[in-house]
């Protein structure tokens, strides 16, 4: 509805129900006689407009809080709410039919109920930011991917009591936690300490009375780890398996078969693996840095492989040439793969590149800070012209160390329970550990380019007649560099059937706008086709295809109207996924391919494997899942707010790691500081999560930030402010110069991703094992697999900023010193007494 009618909302509402009847007119004159006559009109044509039928679907699983479930009306599928199917319905009364009324008051009360959200949501983030302590919901556990617990025995939660003797022949009371054949757990005071690798025997006694065991046998365990507090100690043991015990096995294994569904397993090591996984699902396909696996032979480095996935395929294509070749091993130098891979404290490198298209050839250059400095009269020439490029990336280059070990990933169960379970945590083929056997390093490629950095290196002078000198850092073409084989992340493939490959020409139709195009793959069911000019569409819209020269061939099919449903859309709009109509409106399009596919099955090609080595996709995607070098988390949304849920650390320390580490408790990060402007209408993590849902592409800004821990008020502690807040370069570098001073300057760039579903083939074993024992374990599960809003990545480029704003390399070094800091006590309550004092 347009401005000029708001003020008429209420007669237009009363006069929805009359649109339909003869006397609407004078009911109109009736209803609006003291509005004038030519706003009379115009209330006419709007009610008759949002009369009109509407054929366009709604979409509300992004926007709204609630559960959204599958809605067909009169043949097209929304996704709403339980409120907005109410409304719908109601909406339908009043009109009769699907209209643009019914459309458009939907989407009005959405808008309605996200703002007031919104502003709920302001009002509480203000008042909780007065507590220190509620910035809780912005901790998160630090969760390292695919590192959990494998259990080879299944352990039976049971409390009995029992009586422990050491090898000082001194005895405790205690009580068992949990048991397997192979193990337990136990609770104790904490007077006697137990040492690692102890031996200590075990009598029973709970059990003793109950059934016929031995009271002078005892069974003996070695100590595996204890953890001890002011009251008690719990400790893990492990069995002696020098020291057997016929009797008491056989007891105990028929004791744990008949009573697990009592006493219930435990599965908290199940439950914990499977919070893992799926954050390992969300975060790897999403991965905007590019794994490139390096080979060690001696002092010789070699990049062997890389990993693409959704987000880091661009990567790839800058380093292709017009021959389709990739050429990313002119950037992995054998000099540079051995700084980042041996020298102590060196596993980053900042990598300027452009490249330079000349008689329709590409040309690669690149060059690190330090290869600048050794040419100190290029050094302003080369990023002076570069930045000037539309060619222009900055790469950042960080290695971290591998095993090949690490493509191994068994289940968190026992393998006894089922051969499924066992297969599926079988070790790779030798085959394939063959091709690993000399992986010792992984680098992560990202691309940190930035706007407003560009603008800073192109300020630099360039005198044109020394551009030719820049030569030196050009990649000759004749020197060919290392063949880097890329594979596609791996991951669960959701084809129902064959898909075959074939181009032909198809014309599309959309509300009478036609659309050429050119199919790239069919099925019975289904076919992508790429369109020569972008689709207005949305998902779920109904499509007619028209295959002309597919008609020419055939006489007993009409295949010039061809009815399908959009399944999906790229972000560039070009190319469609379709599904057959179900029914009898998509049966002809159904019979037509199944029999063209029948008639020719040996002359379609059907996708190649694309894997050269089976299995090294999901190889590699362990072997990163478990040496990631960046801080990321995965998102949950409560009350129309986006709260990190669990958060990826990597070991070595950094300045990240010393930012997310203050004022958090123990294994939490605290990522409070990349929600400073939460209060703010345009709060970018808010805001670019819902960014990245509508145009379906990762959303990136740069963070500047002042650290000095040694304030006694912990939030002046850190200072923070998106770089596009700033008005200029000049206020830019004050912050710096400020941030210098104070203590540390931290920049960092900040990656927003949307989340795909989880990879259900690696869960699903487990989810069904927690089912089996605690079925509402497993839906709680489930619920938090699909609560995911979506995931960050976060990447430290504090000196790549320093550079372009030409700090020397002493204060860039200077800068990577951690600053002193008082002892602040996370407590909420001390935190706000310590916040208080001057």
């Amino acid at each position: 509805m347009s401005q000029d009618l708001q003020q008429y909302a209420p007669i237009i509402e009363q006069l929805k129900p009359m649109v339909r009847e003869p006397e609407f007119n004078q009911v109109v004159d009736q209803i609006a006689a003291d509005v004038p006559k030519e706003k009379r009109f115009l209330i006419k044509m709007e009610v008759r407009r949002l009369a009109k039928p509407c054929i366009r679907s709604i979409d509300l699983r992004s926007q709204v809080e609630g559960d959204c479930e599958l809605y067909e009306y009169d043949g097209i599928k929304h996704f709403l709410d339980e409120t907005a199917i109410e409304l719908f319905e109601q909406q339908i009364r009043i009109f009769g039919e699907y209209t643009f009324g019914v459309y458009e008051a939907i989407l009005s009360h959405t808008r309605d109920a996200i703002e007031q959200t919104r502003k709920d949501a302001a009002k509480d983030a203000a008042a909780a930011d007065e507590d220190p302590a509620s910035n809780k919901r912005y901790s998160a556990p630090i969760v390292n991917l695919l590192e959990y617990a494998q259990r080879h025995h299944e352990r039976m939660n049971f409390a009995v009591a029992i009586e422990v003797f050491t090898e000082h022949n001194k005895s405790v009371l205690a009580t068992s936690i949990d048991i397997s054949t192979h193990g337990m757990k136990m609770r104790t005071g904490s007077d006697m300490e137990f040492k690692k690798s102890e031996k200590v025997s075990v009598y029973f006694r709970g059990l003793e009375s109950e059934f016929a065991l031995d009271k002078r046998d005892a069974v003996t365990y070695f100590v595996v780890a204890s953890e001890r507090d002011k009251k008690e100690q719990v400790v893990r043991l492990k069995r002696a398996t020098d020291y057997p015990n016929p009797p008491f096995d056989q007891f105990l294994e028929k004791f744990i078969h008949g009573n697990k569904r009592r006493y219930k397993v435990n599965m908290n090591n199940t439950i914990d693996a499977i919070i893992n996984k799926s954050c390992e699902q969300y975060l790897t396909p999403r991965l905007p840095s590019l794994p490139v696996f390096i080979d060690q032979v001696d002092n010789d480095f070699t990049p062997r492989y890389a990993m693409t996935t959704l987000a880091n395929r661009d990567i790839i294509d800058y380093w292709t040439d017009e021959e389709e070749n990739i050429k990313l091993g002119f950037m992995l130098s054998q000099d540079r793969l051995k700084q980042l891979c041996t020298k102590a404290n060196e596993n980053e490198m900042i990598v300027f590149c452009f490249n330079h298209i000349q008689n329709d050839r590409i040309y690669f250059y690149s060059a690190t800070p330090e290869e600048l400095e050794n040419a100190p009269k290029l050094k302003n020439i080369f990023l002076g012209f570069g930045a000037r490029k539309i060619s222009w990336r900055v790469f950042k280059l960080k290695s971290t160390q591998v095993s090949p070990e690490d493509a191994h990933t068994p289940l968190s169960i026992p393998d006894s329970i089922s051969v499924k379970i066992k297969r599926q945590s079988a070790p790779p083929a030798p085959r394939l550990m063959a091709r690993l056997k000399n992986i010792r390093h992984l680098v992560y490629i990202t691309d940190i380019t930035d706007e407003t950095g560009q603008q800073c290196y192109a300020s630099h002078k360039v005198a044109r007649e020394s551009i030719r000198h820049l030569r030196i850092f050009g990649h000759p073409r004749n020197r060919i560099p290392a063949d880097i084989k890329v594979f596609r992340y791996k991951y669960s493939e959701s084809r129902i059937e064959t898909r075959y490959l074939l181009r032909s020409p198809v014309e599309l139709s959309i509300n009478d706008v036609v659309v050429a195009g050119i199919t790239e793959d069919i099925s019975v069911q289904g076919l992508k086709i790429e369109l020569a000019s972008p689709f207005h569409g949305a998902v779920d819209n109904r499509v007619t295809l028209n295959f002309k020269k597919l008609q020419a061939m055939t006489t007993k099919h009409d295949v010039s109207a061809l009815q399908y449903r959009v399944v999906n859309i790229t972000s560039e709009y070009s190319v469609l996924h379709l599904r057959s109509i179900n029914g009898d409106d998509g049966k002809p399009a159904r019979k037509f391919f199944e029999e063209l596919i029948k008639q020719n099955r040996a002359r379609l090609k059907t996708y190649p494997e694309e894997e050269e080595f089976p299995g090294i996709g999901q190889a590699m995607r362990f072997m990163h899942a478990k040496n990631t070098a960046f801080m990321s988390f995965v998102a949950h949304k409560k009350k129309g707010r986006f709260y990190p849920y669990a958060c990826v650390m990597p070991e070595q320390q950094s300045r990240l790691k010393t930012l997310a580490s203050f004022m958090a408790e123990s294994n939490r990060a605290n990522l409070e500081f990349l929600y400073r402007d939460r209060t703010a209408e345009q709060a970018f993590i808010e805001l670019g999560f819902k960014q990245t849902r509508a145009e379906n592409r990762n959303i990136s800004g740069e963070l500047f930030m002042m650290f000095d821990p040694l304030q006694k008020n912990p939030k002046m502690s850190i200072i923070t402010r998106w770089s596009h807040r700033f008005n200029n370069h000049g206020v830019r570098q004050s912050f710096i110069d400020e941030a210098l001073k104070r203590g540390q300057f931290i920049a960092v760039k900040v990656i927003l991703a949307n989340t795909d579903k989880p990879d259900m083939e690696l869960l699903q074993l487990e989810m069904n094992y927690i089912s089996m024992y605690a079925l509402h374990r497993a839906k709680e599960l489930e619920e938090q697999l699909w609560a995911t809003a979506g995931c960050v990545f976060v990447h430290d480029i504090t000196d790549e900023v320093l550079m372009r704003y030409q700090y020397s390399a002493s204060v860039v070094a200077k800068n990577q010193q951690t600053p002193a800091a008082h002892k602040i006590e996370v407590d909420g309550i001390k935190a706000l007494l310590g916040s208080g004092q001057e």
